[in-house]
């Protein structure tokens, strides 16, 4: 029996990535850009040669269903690159809210790839892993990565994945602003399905999203925080404004994540480069430069916006962290 385990981090879309060209391959509609946080890991062990069925448990309940199939979707790739055909026990922890917005999906299929392909001997480099963490969530692909990666939306398996982009500009943070930690009512798998089909906004968000894309790139290679931020508000809102459009109307936001993006506006007015985003769930990260977060939470809060608030940090990408066994 051999164990690989695999730590991996959350990340959050600047600029976010809603709609699939492909449902089976996962291919998006247009890309996106992220940033890789330094808080809410989630650890994957996978363990071969001792059982005689896929297993697979997170925070020790036993999944089953579309859960348990988006692993056994990824353990199939594994295989099939590798060769190999044994079964795998798959034991995963996370230490953020589960299909609460906070894009812990993301982080589990980054560290279920780099543990599984390290257990079934495959030699994949980081464009491989990304491809192959894709499989079970698209955004999986860019916790990959450290800091900033750029998901290349592509046209096919080979050609849709994230790549690491360089950062000159100062220090950035992330201010999580936690709502809410109930589970969300629709998946996102769901909500971009209904999104896609019926609202009418849908091919706007994607002609716009994919020319956002690149002037948020070029904010990048030029380290130029306000610009960055100013897209990333830019980009969750117009993608909430396509989930309006859906029939019925697809909502996460609450009362209380728009009072936060109000309240870092009025933050913003007064002076310091603050930019709002949300995802698939109510809860609001904030990005700015890292001197600047404790002002922040401390306006924040003096502003009365009510929430619990986590700060990160660029975090690192998913790696191996433990191995036992031959």
């Amino acid at each position: 029996m051999s164990t690989s385990t695999a730590t991996a981090h959350p990340n959050i879309a600047l600029a976010k990535y809603w709609g699939k060209r492909d449902e089976e391959l996962i291919i998006p509609a247009t890309g996106s850009l992220s940033l890789t946080l330094d808080v809410f890991p989630t650890t994957t062990s996978v363990s071969l040669g001792h059982s005689d069925d896929d297993v697979v448990m997170l925070d020790g309940v036993a999944l089953s269903g579309e859960e348990s199939a988006r692993v056994r979707t990824v353990l199939d790739r594994v295989r099939a690159l590798s060769g190999r055909a044994e079964y795998a026990h798959v034991v995963s922890a996370n230490t953020v809210p589960t299909a609460a917005g906070l894009a812990s999906s993301a982080a589990a299929f980054a560290a279920l790839a780099t543990a599984a392909a390290d257990a079934y001997g495959l030699e994949a480099d980081d464009r491989m892993l990304s491809r192959i963490a894709r499989r079970g969530s698209g955004s999986a692909c860019r916790s990959v990565f450290p800091a900033l990666a750029r998901w290349n939306a592509g046209t096919d398996d080979l050609t849709s994945f994230a790549e690491p982009l360089d950062w000159s500009g100062p220090e950035l943070a992330m201010i999580i602003g936690v709502v809410s930690t109930k589970r969300k009512a629709i998946s996102s798998r769901a909500a971009m399905q209904r999104t896609v089909q019926s609202s009418p906004y849908f091919p706007a968000w994607v002609d716009s999203s994919a020319r956002l894309l690149e002037r948020m790139s070029d904010a990048v290679a030029d380290g130029d925080v306000d610009t960055l931020g100013e897209l990333t508000e830019q980009s969750a809102l117009r993608m909430h404004a396509s989930m309006f459009g859906a029939v019925p109307p697809i909502r996460y936001l609450s009362q209380a994540s728009i009072a936060l993006f109000d309240a870092v506006a009025e933050l913003r007015a007064d002076g310091l480069s603050a930019y709002a985003t949300a995802d698939a769930g109510p809860n609001v990260k904030i990005l700015c430069r890292a001197d600047d977060s404790a002002a922040i939470v401390e306006g924040l809060r003096s502003i009365g916006a009510d929430a619990e608030y986590v700060v990160a940090h660029a975090g690192p990408g998913a790696r191996i962290i433990e191995r036992e066994g031959a």
